[in-house]
């Protein structure tokens, strides 16, 4: 898309956006880029304060990283949201090549620095935490889904796109990929496959699954869950055994079985939200799209009772060899990695990958 095709988008949408600035003020805002937050391939993430002494993130473009389209998805998309579970764009900056997204500041940072951060089975959240903030990510995802005018499907929900602020409520973030349809439709067409290695739905790898719909976003949910329950990427090829290789099939297993997670230290309590996050989570990453609950199932399961859950069936775990053979990893032009595949090969209950 080019530099002309976004100034005039810009300025038909003008009525509803959130306020532009100037490059001069992203770099006053930033006080000189002085304050790094982080970097990926979408370019870099700076500290700011605005006049009025708010504290900011400014997503900082670079040119060969963020297109277009991408600029305009994000603008567009959480422009217009005003949501406790989505992050809320403040401003931008668009001037010729010169890019950047102001949005409010999240002091405690990214979900994936905080599940991922323990050593051996202790929890960096406790428990009861864990839980709110998977409740409140399902509903930031619902609003997206059902509380638009328009539905929008995310697409990459994955812990690093989840927002933390200073009370630890949960922010959904990053729309670079997010894709919009008229609630009346229950699919969407789509020309190419999008999202992170790892929470990929298969029907956006191959449409033998099913076809492309909000419940590619609950699979990548439950792909969430279950991490936030194992405390650890699903896939981990460090595991001491093999068997725990890829924690969504032991989980089932060790569940099936009626053992336990192997937590330490948790009471009673904390133990059944453990178990309720990997039941819900299992439920999402049912391979078929149609065997998935719908993110508004998804909320009443977690604001219900564990009783009342059942079991589901046993998702299929693809292997490593069959990974290899029918996906190839690209780089894409945003922060995220992106698949594209011909198909995916059926795969047996046993079977283990790595990423």
């Amino acid at each position: 898309m080019t530099v002309d095709n976004v100034e005039k988008f810009l300025y038909n949408q003008q009525s509803w956006m959130p306020k532009r600035y100037s490059f001069i003020e992203i770099i006053a805002i930033t006080n000189h880029f002085g304050d790094k937050l982080g970097q990926g391939g979408f370019g870099s993430v700076y500290k700011g304060q605005l006049l009025n002494g708010t504290l900011v993130a400014v997503k900082v473009l670079a040119n060969s990283k963020f297109n277009g389209e991408e600029f305009i998805n994000e603008v567009s998309t959480i422009g217009r949201i005003h949501h406790t579970n989505v992050v809320r764009l403040l401003g931008f900056c668009s001037e010729g090549s010169k890019r950047s997204l102001v949005y409010e500041y999240m002091p405690n940072g990214s979900l994936d620095r905080h599940i991922f951060s323990k050593k051996g089975n202790d929890q960096a959240f406790g428990w009861e935490r864990l839980h709110k903030i998977a409740l409140g990510t399902a509903r930031g995802i619902e609003y997206l889904h059902n509380g638009c005018d328009v539905c929008i499907l995310h697409f990459d929900i994955k812990p690093h796109n989840i927002l933390l602020d200073h009370n630890f409520i949960p922010k959904v973030a990053d729309f670079g990929l997010a894709k919009f349809h008229p609630k009346e439709n229950d699919f969407i067409c789509m020309s190419a496959t999008r999202g992170t290695i790892g929470y990929i739905a298969p029907e956006l790898i191959s449409r033998n699954f099913g076809i492309v719909s909000c419940k590619s976003d609950v699979y990548s949910f439950g792909m969430l869950l279950l991490e936030m329950a194992g405390g650890r990427r699903n896939s981990f090829a460090k595991a001491t055994r093999s068997s725990k290789a890829y924690f969504p099939s032991w989980v089932y297993d060790q569940m099936i079985k009626g053992g336990d997670l192997e937590l330490r230290n948790v009471s009673e309590i904390e133990g059944v939200i453990a178990r309720k996050l990997c039941i819900i989570g299992l439920w999402c990453i049912q391979m078929k799209a149609t065997d998935r609950p719908s993110i508004t199932k998804v909320v009443e399961m977690l604001e219900g009772s564990i009783d009342d859950l059942q079991m589901p069936p046993k998702p299929c775990f693809a292997s490593s060899s069959s990974k290899q053979s029918s996906i190839r990893e690209i780089q894409s032009d945003s922060s995220t990695e992106m698949l594209e595949s011909e198909s995916i090969e059926e795969c047996s209950n046993d079977d283990t990958y790595d990423v």
